[in-house]
């Protein structure tokens, strides 16, 4: 292990566990597609293979970007911005249509499809940080500091809620934080909130009243699962896939059923993602869960003391907010499936079946690698003043 370690720079920690991470997948997503052979066809032996390609592919993305310079990906933000836009824009005419939400791209010739909201939360969060370092002397002005910063995230923001509004949620929850820690005026960002809340209900009420517009084509949807969770329905039959989820965790217990001998996995459809946490209690069972929690707590920590550590207000700007969006996805996913929260789409960072998720979950890490291996090669990180 050591030797392999030598291989990879900036934080060792965060490499131990995002390698766990994703040997730990590989064994949990063979358990847990038998719902998706059921009703897609194939093998397990299908899925896990392509699961393990995009392993390889967010290892190796992960890898390549950690042995970069982090000034190259500050350069790049105003690109990477821009790209997310137009990308957003293309899925939302051109994208693969699931439950009427288009919200992946396929890739020409490899078949495989792409989420591009994971590619512009991602985006928004470097190119946000870019603009705070930029804006730091005149953030107090509403024109030259605040607006320049917020227009971006109220365009993406946009751009992603039409047909996935959870990650448009956590992307504009995690950006309010970054204006928060890069000292925004908080008097600011209360009207921004306040403004957002406003703006939002106008979109509703214009909804509502020209039904035939079709504004927010899942609105719906957010209503049906709202009231499912917390409606008088909230223990029906129609609220099914909460109830079975948070009969897996109840059957788990302490120690698990065991490694593929989860029942309730057959009967939730996204029990390889949404309803990762869910199946992962069932067959691991409550102690496991509170070890899986206990990682992503420490993968947190150790992004945020790189952070905290690092020689430029950016990095610790991306830092920040890369960590809020790994540790707000987990946290979501954990809250659906106990049955704190509505259904969402969110799964597990790094564990739940791969995909476009996982690959820039990897590239995000690999960004916060580069910034640890910048500022100590020798993976011992100092508390020296940033400058």
């Amino acid at each position: 292990m050591r030797q392999i370690l030598s291989y990879l720079k900036g934080d060792s920690v965060i490499w131990i566990i995002t390698l766990l991470f994703l040997g730990l997948s590989v064994l949990s997503v063979y358990s847990f597609v038998p719902i998706l052979v059921k009703t897609e066809g194939g093998t397990p032996f299908k899925y896990l293979f392509k699961h393990f390609i995009y392993i390889v592919l967010g290892v190796l993305t992960m890898y390549w970007v950690h042995q970069k310079d982090p000034k190259y990906i500050a350069k790049l933000s105003k690109f990477g911005f821009y790209l997310a836009i137009f990308l957003l824009i293309f899925t939302f005419f051109f994208g693969v249509r699931v439950n009427d939400a288009a919200r992946w791209i396929r890739l020409p010739i490899v078949g495989l499809t792409f989420q591009t909201s994971d590619f512009a939360k991602l985006a928004l969060v470097v190119y946000v940080s870019k603009l705070m370092v930029n804006k730091e002397n005149v953030l107090n002005s509403w024109k030259e500091g605040f607006w320049p910063i917020v227009i971006p995230i109220i365009i993406i923001c946009a751009l992603i809620a039409k047909d996935n509004f959870s990650t448009a949620a956590i992307v504009f929850m995690v950006s309010l934080l970054l204006l928060f820690v890069g000292r925004v005026p908080i008097g600011k960002i209360l009207t921004f909130i306040g403004s957002g809340l406003g703006a939002f209900g106008l979109v509703i009420l214009t909804h509502l009243a020209l039904p035939a517009a079709n504004i927010l084509p899942r609105f719906d949807t957010w209503m049906s699962r709202f009231f499912k969770a917390y409606g008088e329905n909230a223990s029906s039959i129609d609220n099914a896939q909460a109830i079975n989820a948070e009969l897996a965790i109840h059957n788990g217990g302490y120690f698990g059923v065991g490694v593929g001998s989860g029942k309730l996995k057959q009967y939730l459809p996204e029990a390889y993602a949404d309803f990762y946490y869910s199946s992962f209690v069932e067959e691991f069972g409550l102690l496991f869960a509170m070890v899986l929690i206990f990682l992503y707590l420490v993968l947190f920590y150790r992004i945020l003391r790189i952070g905290l550590n690092a020689e430029k207000l950016f990095e610790t700007y991306v830092c920040v907010g890369i960590g809020l969006l790994i540790l707000s996805q987990a946290m979501i996913n954990m809250l659906v499936c106990t049955g704190i929260m509505p259904v969402t789409g969110q799964n597990m960072p790094f564990l739940a079946m791969g995909g476009s998720a996982m690959i820039m979950s990897c590239v995000s890490l690999g960004i916060v690698l580069s910034i640890a291996n910048k500022r100590n090669p020798d993976n011992n990180l100092s508390t020296e003043t940033k400058r």
